[in-house]
């Protein structure tokens, strides 16, 4: 995944690309680059984050950039983005996927064509370049070109004495124009422009668009040929919340936050969960998809189903999803997870659910995503941007609205307000200063571990997948969770002294659970109870309430503070871990 901004107007175009950029580095930070059109070409690109890359600024109206996350191709300058055509006249940044770019390659190669990258994007300045050789306008070889490239991709593009931007999109990337009184701002992301407009066209799949000085915004439609009007949206989120403020780093943030998110999940309008649960009543099979961070609370979201509401709900990866689709009809529902709304697995799971009639739910926290417009019914966290790589204040967000959801099914929606809402001071405390620095010991002690090893039973054991995502993703220490009672099934192999081990316990799973983490410590184990009570057997304890079915929105957050002073105490860049990106925009 990667990020891409453009603009054509009458300011500068470099210091809104850079600061562009900079709200989209989410999307990848291995390499950047841009390019200003004035009466040259002048193109910049080098590797590393954003802050690392030293930019000329160069004056002109328009100007493309890009953030890369690196698929095809190895991290290097050459293979930065923007690519050029051979005369650097014409010049591109992409986003995606170009699946047949080796064929299209080996024809180009043989035209005569030099390619400078190892990447797929490099395809599509010289196929532009192609068709304008041929006599074609630079609109007309655009639209040649994309006719050609197979794919989920979206794309900017410059020619150097063309005063305009052509852009694109396909498939599940998004690409929003943002209109603002002097100039157009097509970019992956709203943040990378809301301080500037609000004002938005969301493009269709197999969009072109053409925006210049003289004659303003056209769209053209590859799939029906001809060129299309779009309405202009207007867009409900701001650009507050995604500086760190007073704040080291944004996971820390945005961690804090997580007392006023879980009260704004809450702000739902009763009608449309009534409305949804009647479909869930009704439905013949229910699934819940996900990836990642989303698919652990889609899985804490089942067991919260199966107590409190007594309905049975299937869970599924989005990526595994595509194997269940022969299981799909016209009267099944299908709630799809997402907190950016644009996982390319999680829209291939809508797409195949839509192929077989089935309604589509969205859990989202991105109005105007992709995943919200193409969802027949949607729920919205409400959390605010999120911008650091890992998942926090959204993973409790989307357990929120399953277990708001359970209550409305099993009649106790008022009660579910209540209880969920009541949860406010206890996630106070556990983001508190105390708690931070009482996790920071512990962090101390575990930072040159190796491994780390989490057990949990019921809805503790999706806590404890989350936990282990957390840790690893940020720290790069090895950490897996089990159920507690599979540990047996070969787990206690890997058990050395000293080796840490986080147990997961609530009032309701303590007597079996405990005794797992007995199996653990006779094994060596150095055992980490997460409980509401401290036990002889924990060799350190983190104290937590006890939220009964709850649990699960109250347990993860020592574990999300863990995971970050891990991070912190290696020396490691906890909002920008190596080799994620935010948004995972390939399958």
């Amino acid at each position: 995944m990667c990020g891409i901004i453009g603009y054509i107007g009458k300011r500068n175009a470099f210091p809104i690309l850079r600061n562009g950029l900079a709200k989209l580095e989410y999307r990848g930070y291995d390499s950047a680059g841009i390019a200003i059109l004035s009466e040259e070409l002048c193109i910049q690109k080098d590797v590393g984050k954003l802050q690392e890359i030293q930019f000329e600024e160069f004056e002109g109206p328009i100007g493309i950039a890009h953030v890369r996350w690196a698929t095809h191709g190895r991290v290097s300058k050459e293979n930065a983005h923007p690519h050029s055509d051979c005369h650097n006249e014409i010049v591109i940044v992409h986003n995606g996927i170009i699946e047949n770019y080796r064929e299209l390659k080996a024809k180009l190669m043989g035209k005569g064509h030099v390619f400078r990258s190892e990447t797929d994007s490099e395809v599509v300045p010289h196929l532009i370049e192609e068709f304008t050789a041929e006599g074609f306008s630079f609109e007309e070889a655009v639209i040649h070109a994309l006719r050609m490239l197979e794919g989920s991709y979206t794309i900017l593009a410059l020619k150097r004495g063309e005063q305009k931007i052509a852009g694109a999109r396909k498939g599940s990337r998004s690409l929003t124009l943002g209109i603002s009184d002097d100039g157009f701002l097509p970019a992956s992301d709203v943040l990378a422009f809301l301080e500037w407009t609000n004002k938005v066209v969301y493009l269709k799949s197999e969009d072109v668009f053409f925006a210049d000085a003289a004659r303003g915004l056209r769209i053209y439609n590859l799939a029906e040929d001809r060129f299309v009007k779009r309405p202009v949206d207007r867009v409900k989120c701001s650009a507050e919340g995604v500086e760190r403020g007073e704040f080291e780093h944004l996971m820390l943030k945005e961690i804090s936050e997580q007392d006023e998110t879980i009260l704004r999940a809450l702000q739902q309008d009763e009608e449309v969960i009534q409305g949804i649960c009647d479909k869930m009543h009704h439905a013949i099979g229910t699934f819940f998809v996900g990836c990642g961070s989303s698919y652990h609370a889609c899985l804490a979201g089942s067991y919260m189903f199966s107590k409190t509401a007594k309905l049975h709900v299937n869970v599924a990866l989005a990526s595994e999803f595509e194997h269940y689709e022969h299981f799909l009809t016209d009267k099944t529902l299908v709630f799809a997870v997402s907190q950016s709304g644009e996982t390319a697995d999680v829209l291939d799971a809508v797409s195949a659910a839509k192929r077989r009639g089935s309604t589509v739910v969205g859990i989202v926290n991105r109005d105007g995503s992709i995943l919200a417009r193409e969802s027949d019914s949607q729920l919205f966290m409400n959390s605010g941007p999120e911008i650091c790589v890992l998942s926090t204040k959204t993973y409790t967000s989307q357990v929120v609205l399953m277990d708001l959801l359970a209550y409305a099914l099993a009649g106790k929606y008022e009660e579910g307000l209540k209880k969920i809402g009541g949860l406010y001071l206890d996630i106070y405390n556990l983001t508190s200063r105390s708690m931070r620095d009482y996790l920071a010991r512990l962090a101390r002690m575990l930072r040159d571990t190796r491994d780390i090893y989490l057990i949990g039973r019921g809805a503790q054991y999706a806590t404890a997948l989350e936990a282990a995502l957390k840790i690893k993703e940020v720290s790069y220490i090895h950490a897996e969770a089990f159920a507690g009672g599979e540990i047996k099934h070969g787990t206690l192999a890997l058990i050395e002294d000293e080796v840490p081990c986080i147990v997961f316990v609530s009032n309701g799973n303590k007597n079996k659970i405990l005794s797992n983490a007995e199996e653990l410590k006779s094994r060596g184990g150095y055992i980490i109870g997460v409980s509401p009570e401290n036990e002889a057997i924990f060799d350190h304890w983190i104290k937590v309430p006890d939220a009964e079915e709850l649990n699960p929105i109250i347990q993860i957050i020592p574990m999300q503070v863990l995971a970050y002073q891990l991070a912190v105490y290696k020396g490691l860049d906890p909002d920008k871990p190596r080799n994620l990106a935010k948004c995972v925009t390939v399958t």
